[in-house]
């Protein structure tokens, strides 16, 4: 899987290179003798399996069975989910040989319009098959890989199908460690692509000082006006990268959440002077409504600005992570149990699991709320 290393910045206007013709494994060797079956998803799926010599895994084979289900009550815009870390699959995961078979499947299905193949076995091998699915699939508008470590060059598969695919509506690579390429990659295809409204980068793996990423997604939101949600938590986001998405924010319109619905800067390396002019970003963008923070580094001026934002109602105090209080004349920040999706990688025990202030992504920009 060859791909050019040169790095195609936003404001190049360069094509990014499409994947090269790529090695194909000998189970995947012989592409196109079975056609689509009209007995149901798990009949193709087990034809599939055994014209490739490939074993049936009994827990793909069941859920497919339930979307059969599903498509004969009628139901449309089914969520296919195959989750890795579900508590169905005791432990089952999906490899790459799994997922061509599944890419089969699922090539000329109008049903399914969701893919969530999170935390499974799935390398750059397997999002070289979902990025040339996405090319053909018309009818898929999410899909979650999250937690597949994919890489840079997986990435880099998924950033050149979206030059192609004018349908796909949310794309979640977080935890996938994509690489710095690929990160760059897709801010220079954000700036023409219209369809993506919802796009998670989160925990890539990048290395340096210059906050690259950071410096090219900016520029990707001066000029994209589609994007509704961009993920980028543990971007290692500093003042310079802050104060350049505070200058893309004064400009775009359309963005909800920066890093989960909204604007969500969690657990970056953000200190004062960053933090307030975010803060001063709320004056002058009238979309932004959620503000998430906590974790980074406050110092008493960035505590005014948001106890501030807070007193004055321009920020509700469901809409964000802190609350503030005061101790001997000085204001400090307490964090609160508010996110914009606090229950992404898990459920609590106990009590609603998708309140409103703790789950804000799912509710104020339904995009692909089941992913």
């Amino acid at each position: 899987m060859e791909l050019s290393q040169k790095q195609a910045g936003p404001a190049s206007g360069s094509p990014l290179p499409a994947p090269s013709k790529t090695p194909t494994p000998a189970w995947a060797a012989a592409d196109g003798s079975v056609s689509a079956s009209i007995g149901g998803l798990q009949e193709y799926y087990n034809d599939l399996c055994m014209e490739k010599s490939k074993e049936i895994k009994p827990f793909i084979l069941q859920i497919l069975q339930e979307v059969d289900k599903e498509i004969e009550k009628g139901s449309v815009g089914i969520t296919l989910n195959i989750a890795g870390n579900s508590r169905s699959l005791s432990g089952e995961r999906v490899t790459g040989e799994d997922f061509w078979i599944l890419c089969r499947v699922l090539k000329n299905n109008s049903y399914i319009n969701g893919l969530d193949v999170r935390y499974n076995l799935l390398s750059d091998v397997g999002a070289y098959y979902a990025a040339k699915l996405l090319q053909k699939n018309r009818t898929l508008k999410h899909l979650r890989m999250t937690g597949n470590k994919i890489e840079n060059k997986g990435g880099m598969f998924f950033a050149a199908m979206l030059q192609i695919n004018s349908s796909l509506e949310k794309l979640d690579l977080g935890d996938c460690d994509l690489g710095m390429q690929s990160v760059i990659a897709f801010a220079t295809v954000l700036t023409q692509n219209r369809t993506i409204k919802g796009l998670n980068l989160n925990r890539p793996i990048l290395y340096g000082e210059q906050e690259e990423s950071t410096v090219h997604l900016g520029h990707m939101l001066k000029e994209n006006q589609c994007l509704v949600e961009l993920h980028m938590c543990k971007h290692d986001i500093k003042n310079c990268g802050m104060k350049q998405l505070c200058d893309a924010l004064y400009l775009n319109r359309s963005l909800q959440y920066l890093d989960v619905s909204w604007l969500s800067v969690v657990s970056n390396n953000i200190e004062g002077k960053g933090l307030v002019a975010l803060s001063q970003s709320m004056k002058t963008n009238p979309t932004l409504s959620h503000i998430y923070i906590w974790g980074n580094k406050f110092d008493e001026a960035t505590c005014v600005a948001y106890s501030d934002l807070i007193h004055t109602g321009r920020l509700k105090s469901d809409n964000t992570d802190v609350e503030p209080f005061v101790v001997d004349g000085h204001v400090y920040l307490a964090e609160v149990s508010n996110g914009l999706k606090r229950h992404y990688y898990w459920t609590p025990g106990y009590g609603e699991a998708c309140s409103l202030s703790s789950n804000a992504g799912f509710f104020l920009a339904p995009v692909g709320q089941h992913l």
